[in-house]
């Protein structure tokens, strides 16, 4: 198949994923604005106020990143796991199934769309940010490779997520079972560095720390871990479930009944 028909599959899909947000912007956009003011408002605002500073910043200044990231990781997933999954349940997934359409292609372009939502959200959020803060950018480059990377890997765990799912009850268990608690534990209202040596240990194996912190550094030039070696994990991370997701399209996974 050529490669415009390529393009053309991908930019059909991509359309289709940002349109079906964008239509109910109102579910899809604000609430996570309206969350991300309370958080600014009670842990920034009263408890940052009796907190002080943390890693030599303010604690306002220094929940920012995570805050973004938060939004951004649950936004990328939630996106592409209901819309994959309701493909599954309408299927009508079965048409692109059946279409001459390379299936990374399917894959790329539920991701991208998910990308698309995750990142707008993280740039409503950052708006919001700027009333309660004095934001700069200490790395912008990093900034948007961690941003991106991670947008890309949870739109895969999304996916990764609906092809498993059976009910929509299942889309559901992985964010609020896992994804919640690694995200509240991933450094995002804390640095690790306060905890005893065994819980910082702990705190390691999540890999949700690695990219708020990655992601802190580019704003405020201070992280728990090492930049680099984060940015590598992510990228080897996004890469394996690309290729196991792929596989699992190849041999019908979650989707040949």
């Amino acid at each position: 198949m050529s490669a415009s028909v390529n393009y053309i599959a991908l930019k059909s899909i991509v359309r289709k994923e940002c349109t079906r947000f964008l239509r109910i912007w109102v579910q899809t956009l604000v609430p996570p604005a309206i969350t991300t003011t309370l958080y600014f408002v009670i842990f920034g605002g009263l408890i940052g106020s009796r907190v002080g500073e943390m890693g030599g910043v303010s604690y306002m200044d220094y929940i920012v990143p995570g805050l973004i990231m938060m939004s951004v990781i649950t936004s990328s997933y939630s996106n592409v796991a209901s819309s994959f999954f309701s493909a599954k349940f309408q299927r009508n997934i079965e048409e692109l199934l059946v279409a001459p359409v390379p299936n990374y292609i399917i894959v790329l372009g539920y991701v991208i769309g998910g990308m698309c939502r995750g990142l707008l959200v993280g740039c409503v959020v950052t708006l919001v940010a700027f009333l309660f803060s004095d934001l700069h950018f200490h790395h912008v480059g990093i900034l948007v490779v961690v941003i991106l990377l991670t947008a890309m890997l949870f739109a895969l765990g999304g996916m990764f997520n609906a092809l498993f799912a059976k009910t929509f009850d299942d889309v559901s268990i992985i964010p609020t079972f896992v994804l919640t608690p690694l995200t509240y534990l991933g450094g995002v209202f804390y640095s690790i560095s306060l905890l005893p040596e065994v819980w910082q240990w702990v705190s390691k194996l999540n890999p949700i720390v690695y990219m708020v912190n990655t992601f802190r550094y580019g704003f405020l030039g201070i992280s728990d871990i090492p930049v680099a070696p984060s940015i590598a994990m992510l990228i080897a991370m996004t890469i394996v479930l690309f290729m196991v997701i792929l596989n699992m399209l190849k041999r019908g996974v979650g989707i040949r009944s």
